[in-house]
């Protein structure tokens, strides 16, 4: 198999960064939102990348707010005190920005979790149980092209059809999907979910637990221009999105209609075969603003998506988000997946939907702010 070259891996890589650098709309930067936010590549980040890249830094460490932060967790927290964790942590920022521009021409290349990979101080020796044993199966950020794959716009064409056909994709203009929360491992189930969708780019999901009104209702939506999200267990129980977290969640929003798959995001390519559990799977990616990645994995066999992972960039390492689909179903014509899994730095839900309705009136509502 023909190895791609560093120069390759890095021209695709620039061209991802190069949406980064695109002009955002005016928003209130971290530096400005937070006290002591003052590291040079963060504190211009808008206020919900910041949240983004503080989970990916939490990730790579291994590590949860309170090991940085003063009483994180309770009331008497002190976010902005400098504990002797944060000082080195803000050390390491700048030397990631460094190296990527001193060796990479300013391409990421290394991140937090190129050293640390879920441990406070990186390993420097390779265990030998882990040279023989079950091989790693992270995957690459950027998608390099495959070898003998059929082209993107192929594979997608085959998602389209698979899923009821252009024609009848088409005729998709909303739909209401509910039923019930799995949570993730037997915790944070027992709720009722409800997915709200109006084509092209509105898409509202909402988790309620009526039978315990204390957990709150958890909501993330997306109108069309702006997003929100309400979660009342997270760090801040309510937060407008911007930046590359608001683009990911147009693209949800976007690919909930899967006739819209080819627009949603621009320079397709196919990368070579994988797999996902018992299944061989195509992979596809595209890139959208500001850095936004979305990798699509597709079966072989059907067609259909198995899982999408999209990346919002972040200067410490990119902010993953991943989405898994199964139990396709058919809805008048059109194949629904009735249960799926949602991802992301701070937690994992899982759903199972019981009845979807299309083609129905949708309170505008639904889609604003919580």
């Amino acid at each position: 198999m023909k190895l791609w070259s560093s120069r390759l891996i890095l021209a695709v890589a620039a061209g991802t960064v190069a949406w980064a650098q695109t002009p955002a709309a005016k928003t209130q930067t971290a530096g400005e939102a937070f006290k002591n936010v003052n590291t040079s590549t963060l504190k211009g980040l808008t206020v919900s990348d910041f949240l983004g890249a503080m989970g990916v830094m939490s990730a790579a460490l291994g590590y949860d707010c309170a090991d940085c932060h003063v009483a994180a967790g309770t009331d008497k927290v002190n976010w902005e005190f400098d504990t002797p964790k944060k000082k080195t942590a803000r050390k390491m920022v700048e030397m990631v920005a460094v190296i990527n521009k001193t060796n990479f021409a300013g391409v990421q290349m290394v991140t937090c979790w190129t050293c640390h990979h879920g441990r406070f101080m990186p390993s420097t020796t390779i265990g030998l149980d882990a040279l023989y044993g079950t091989p790693n199966d992270e995957r690459n950020d950027i998608v390099v092209p495959g070898e003998g794959v059929p082209p993107a716009t192929q594979v997608l064409d085959k998602y389209i059809q698979a899923v009821g056909g252009a024609q009848r994709l088409a005729g998709l203009t909303s739909y209401i999907a509910t039923g019930s929360s799995l949570g993730y491992e037997g915790l944070g189930g027992g709720g009722s979910f409800q997915i709200f969708a109006k084509s092209p780019d509105q898409h509202t999901t909402l988790i309620a637990f009526k039978d315990h009104p204390e957990r709150g209702d958890s909501t993330r939506a997306y109108n069309g221009t702006a997003g929100w999200i309400k979660s009342p267990r997270g760090l801040f129980p309510e937060y407008d999105l911007t930046g590359s977290e608001l683009d990911g969640a147009r693209l949800d929003a976007l690919l909930a209609f899967p006739g819209q798959i080819k627009t949603a995001l621009n320079n397709w390519r196919s990368g070579s075969l994988d797999s996902i559990g018992d299944k061989e799977v195509q992979v596809v990616q595209g890139s959208g603003p500001r850095g936004l990645l979305a990798t699509l994995y597709f079966d072989t066999k059907t067609g259909l998506l198995v899982r999408l992972v999209r990346y919002s960039a972040s200067p410490i390492g990119r902010v993953p988000t991943q989405i898994d689909y199964s139990d396709y179903r058919d809805v008048n014509g059109i194949k629904f997946p009735f249960k799926y899994t949602f991802s992301w730095l701070d937690g994992r839900d899982s759903f199972q939907l019981s009845d979807v309705k299309i083609n129905v009136p949708i309170d505008a509502a639904k889609f604003g702010k919580p």
